[in-house]
């Protein structure tokens, strides 16, 4: 499986999607850190039922829109968290 990474999930288009694929990436020991962006996330029991995997894996969900009870990132912790990664994708 080779070695794990510190990886960051950027949810730019679709949120779900993005929470999916971050609770993947955990299968293969990666470290993964799941980045909302651009909108909140919609209050949905798909969207419910993600955090919850995303719990159990222990995935640090963070965002870049402020008060949605997620810790928020500015651009210069945005730009530390890329910095930090072996590999950031975007959704």
């Amino acid at each position: 499986m080779g070695t794990p990474k510190h990886l960051v999930v950027l949810g730019r288009c679709d949120h779900t999607e993005a929470m999916r694929v971050a609770a993947g990436l955990t299968i293969f020991g990666h470290a993964v850190r799941l980045i909302l962006m651009t909108a909140p996330v919609a209050d949905t029991t798909e969207n419910a039922i993600q955090v919850e995997t995303l719990e159990l894996a222990e995935v640090t969900i963070e965002t870049t829109v402020p008060d949605q009870g997620l810790p928020c990132l500015d651009a210069a912790g945005l730009g530390q968290a890329f910095a930090d990664a072996d590999a950031v994708i975007s959704l």
